[in-house]
């Protein structure tokens, strides 16, 4: 009771926070997602990820975020750890955080690899990433992301988990920043290799530039949506391995809900990324606020 007492002032500042960022997050992800069924220049698999993404954004800001603070508001009130009402809602909760949380991390992942493909397979990219493939993807991503948040409900959190939950995510981080390593020096060149080829032909190499160009604005885009998932997530990450290894303290519990509040941060923060990063999904973006304001004028 002594230790929810002290962490009142940070369970005001995350839930006002977090009241705030699931306005941001339903408003901003709803916009997103008509705009990206709109934006008809994108690859169909593309936009498909990214609808997927947008989707466990937007639950983030409709289901996460109200329960997060539906949880710590009860939590502040007296003999209410043995109320069935919040163990109820603490548990909706963690199941919800960890199967949005985990979306959003394959979701990242999957939109990685495509661009990888993409950059890579050149021509043969429409061929083997296909939409039915991408819809498999996408199906996969959501019932891996359930059966893992009931597996992680029951798995004891010791020190043997922490070990590895560490590893796996180190791995992760590893793996993509290779991807996107090998994207950008392949992008650049091709553009090297395009550049010198247009002084000889330049008709016959306008369409290969622009579509050179596309797909570079295409992986830019996915770059900054990967760099600010990790910016987002991996405090969070850390924080876990921590509170495992040294005990849930008041100061571990207070950064670990500081960190809980900078993941949500990241639904509100990839659709202006998608806006300021890939013009047609911005044409598409503002278009559609047009619309909303012209129909309430």
């Amino acid at each position: 009771m002594i230790e929810s007492e002290e962490l009142h002032p940070t369970y005001i500042t995350t839930c006002v926070f977090n009241a705030y960022l699931s306005y941001t997050a339903i408003m901003l992800n709803s916009v997103t997602i008509h705009a990206l069924r709109k934006a008809a220049s994108l690859p169909k698999p593309l936009k498909t990820m990214l609808l997927s993404l947008t989707v466990s954004d937007l639950a983030v800001g409709l289901l996460a975020q109200p329960v997060y603070v539906a949880v710590y508001v009860t939590e502040m009130g007296k003999n209410t750890h043995n109320s069935p009402i919040y163990s109820t809602t603490r548990t909706v909760y963690s199941v919800t955080a960890m199967i949005l949380s985990s979306a959003s991390f394959l979701g990242v992942m999957a939109v990685s690899a495509d661009r990888f493909l993409a950059i890579h397979l050149h021509l043969r990219y429409q061929e083997l990433v296909t939409q039915k493939r991408a819809v498999a993807v996408v199906i996969s991503v959501w019932v891996l992301s359930t059966f893992v948040s009931f597996v992680w409900m029951w798995i004891p959190k010791n020190i043997t988990f922490a070990a590895i939950f560490a590893t796996i995510a180190v791995c992760w981080l590893l793996i993509t920043t290779t991807l996107y390593y090998k994207i950008y020096a392949t992008v650049c060149r091709h553009a090297s290799q395009i550049s010198q080829t247009l002084q000889t032909h330049q008709a016959a190499q306008n369409g290969e530039m622009e579509n050179a160009v596309r797909q570079r604005k295409a992986a830019v885009g996915s770059f900054f949506v990967y760099l600010a998932f990790w910016v987002c997530y991996l405090p969070n990450y850390c924080s876990l391995v921590v509170s495992i290894i040294s005990g849930t303290t008041t100061t571990v519990k207070g950064w670990r809900l500081y960190t809980v509040t900078l993941v949500y941060l990241n639904s509100s923060l990839n659709p202006l990324i998608y806006c300021w990063k890939m013009r047609h999904i911005r044409h598409a973006f503002m278009n559609t606020l047009r619309n909303i304001f012209r129909g309430r004028g």
